[in-house]
């Protein structure tokens, strides 16, 4: 059953202590707080501070431009940095003051990644003001659909309140799989590694060799990702039109469809990081796509949809980028957790027999005196050490999904209390899938997932509150998937630096309780200081007129959606399932060469650009590996990461820079030559 692309060799970039007997005191060899003593109240008010920073962050580019980086590696950065400096302070006064110790500092950063997580997947930026007034008027009363009575403007009461209820769920969803993700599947989670890879710099031990060139070599390509960031800035102008990340590396003509290499550090260092059938399989969906579907579906505009349509209208183009990525990625997380809950209920069935075991992956057995199987086996062991049980994770959600479909009608009248919880019985499918393809591509779809339940109930209601009830719900799914792959990611994170998995859930729900507080009130301070959604401004909040555009589209009906677009997504959700049963009767030396329909689907969506960037970093680790293998083995996780934290952290001065409205002095724009 070794399936999945995790199963593929992937070396933990690990910062690995030498292994000598005058060695034990390195990383792996430490002796590990308990998990509550992991958590600590310097740790909670550092994370208080930089929750609020980064939910300021997240606002500010919600509004913009609507798309949020990864700020984990940021969030360890400056976890390590606050602290220290207290306690260097402290120390200078003559204060005694407790070792900070890595895993204190993985959970400031999960603490701070839970609180920063609600500034986006609450729907601040999205579903919340899709329902406000202004958005109602941009759209236009004359707009077939759009009724003055769907109508909801912001209130900071009812939204911290929406947030509470619906804030912890995707907590306890996907908990009781976390070994399943974390050891069997052994999906990469590139920012969780890449942000283990930097605490544990930070907290490796002197003398180490191996060690201590990784370090240099995260450090070097850290400044290097940093300033070139910086560089890039420089000529990318007011917009979305100008610099680098709009390079037509392959021609103006492919540029229209995507395919360029944009420069990004973040996304080499992820194709290094990844397989290279995930790297593969994203370049091929994004040759299947925009090589081929898109343009072919094109040249249909007028036929099959109207051709004057916007970007951005689901009736048009858009509408089969999005239903198709979902049907790839629904049939993929499907096929997986079927098979999981069968592979576990085989298992429980031969508990008897003592085969306790689940044979997802094969696990390297050739020596098992190695220093990577002791290695390997210490992590295991601490990650499994603090168990949460599964009966706690249970009885949490459906505690939980209780008290909320019980309290969202109340706040959101036309969303029934039974679709609440329809919406909460298909969540934890939509959870696994979508943090299954984060650990794969570091892509969180959690919008996309959000439409899903966009659209489900929109229709469901109908005419009268249709546009309200589909808005909210989307909120609801989204902060539950969000949630959920942001938890696992944290969990990667905390496996690769010997931290508990008991103490990075707790760092996760009060990270959450802090967002539940925190991001509503910063999103106040935005509401009321600028002139939010209006075109001539600042904070346009695109994302606002594209979810009530789409509420409105599902009360309408599948109707309404372009000619052949159910029929594309049937086939793709087909070709996904038999493709994952390809890979499962096809002998390994032949599955491993199988594309992973997940990966493929991410691209269908985004674009091609972030494809031909992990394949650039795929090539640069295959060529690496045929030149000097022992030194990519030691180095690539490391010059990942360093590439990955660097964009990570120059996205900090940068949003200060727009906050101020600084904008950058130079557009480099590419167009076709004129000719005289």
């Amino acid at each position: 059953m070794g399936t999945e692309t995790s199963s593929v060799d992937i070396t933990e970039p690990l910062l690995v202590e030498p292994h000598s007997n005058d060695e034990k005191e390195g990383s792996l060899r430490e002796q590990v707080p308990e998990w509550n003593e992991q958590i600590t109240v310097r740790g909670l008010v550092v994370s208080a501070v930089l929750g609020g920073l980064f939910c300021i962050i997240t606002h500010k580019l919600n509004l913009t431009v609507g798309i949020i980086p990864s700020l984990n590696v940021a969030a360890g950065l400056l976890g390590f940095f606050f602290v220290k400096t207290w306690t260097g302070f402290l120390t200078k006064m003559g204060f005694f003051t407790k070792p900070f110790t890595r895993q204190e500092n993985t959970v400031i950063q999960t603490c701070v990644v839970a609180c920063y997580g609600l500034a986006f997947s609450g729907g601040f930026g999205s579903s919340l003001i899709a329902m406000d007034q202004r958005t109602y008027e941009l759209i236009g009363p004359d707009y077939r659909g759009n009724r003055a009575e769907d109508v909801k403007n912001p209130g900071l009461g009812w939204m911290m309140g929406f947030i509470f209820v619906v804030g912890f769920l995707g907590l306890f969803s996907l908990v009781p799989l976390r070994k399943v993700m974390i050891l069997d599947y052994k999906l990469t989670y590139p920012s969780g590694t890449a942000t283990a890879m930097l605490i544990n710099s930070f907290h490796t031990k002197t003398g180490a060799e191996l060690a201590g060139n990784q370090v240099r070599q995260l450090g070097k390509y850290l400044s290097i990702s940093f300033c070139w960031s910086c560089f890039k800035w420089f000529f990318s102008g007011i917009g979305d039109s100008c610099g680098f990340d709009n390079f037509p590396s392959f021609g103006l003509a492919l540029f229209k469809n995507t395919f360029y290499f944009d420069f990004s550090p973040t996304y080499v260092g992820c194709g290094l990081i990844c397989p290279h059938l995930v790297n593969c399989s994203v370049l091929l969906g994004a040759i299947i796509s925009w090589g081929f579907l898109w343009p072919f579906v094109s040249k249909h505009a007028g036929d099959w949809y109207p051709a004057d349509l916007g970007s951005n209208d689901f009736k048009g183009l858009y509408g089969y980028k999005v239903f198709i990525s979902i049907a790839l990625i629904l049939g993929d997380g499907i096929y997986n957790l079927v098979k999981i809950i069968l592979i576990t209920a085989r298992e429980m069935w031969r508990a008897s027999s003592k085969q306790n075991s689940l044979p997802v992956v094969s696990e390297i057995q050739e020596d098992e005196n190695s220093h990577l199987q002791s290695d390997e086996k210490r992590r295991e062991e601490v990650f499994l050490k603090d168990r949460i049980p599964t009966w706690f994770a249970a009885s949490g959600y459906v505690g939980l999904a209780a008290i909320s479909i019980a309290t969202i009608p109340i706040i959101f009248p036309p969303l029934k209390w039974y679709l609440v919880l329809c919406s909460y019985i298909l969540a934890p499918a939509l959870a696994f899938c979508n943090s299954y393809g984060t650990g794969l591509t570091d892509w969180s779809l959690a919008s996309t997932y959000g439409k899903i339940g966009l659209f489900i109930i929109a229709a469901a209601v109908g005419q009268n509150g249709g546009v309200i009830a589909g808005v909210a719900s989307s909120a609801v799914m989204m902060s539950i998937v969000a949630t959920a792959s942001d938890l696992m990611q944290d969990f990667k994170t905390g496996y690769l630096t010997l931290s508990s998995a008991k103490s990075m859930f707790v760092s996760q729900l009060i990270g959450t309780a802090m967002g539940c507080i925190i991001a509503p009130l910063t999103f106040w301070m935005f509401w009321t200081a600028f002139d939010i959604g209006s075109p001539d401004g600042p904070y346009k909040a695109p994302n606002a007129v594209i979810f009530r555009e789409m509420a409105i589209l599902g009360v309408q009906g599948f109707s309404e959606l372009p000619n052949y677009c159910l029929e594309m997504c049937g086939g793709f959700f087909a070709a996904a399932l038999a493709i994952n049963l390809l890979r499962d009767v096809t002998p390994k030396k032949f599955s491993q060469y199988i594309p992973i329909p997940m990966a493929m689907a991410v691209p269908f969506y985004i674009g091609a650009y972030f494809a031909v960037d992990m394949f650039v970093g795929t090539v640069i680790l295959f060529v690496w590996e045929r030149l000097n293998k022992k030194d990519a083995e030691d180095y690539a996780g490391a010059v990942a990461s360093g590439l990955i934290c660097g964009d990570g952290i120059w996205t900090i001065p940068s949003a200060i820079l727009s906050i101020l409205r600084i904008d950058p002095p130079i557009c480099m724009y590419f167009g076709p030559s004129a000719r005289g």
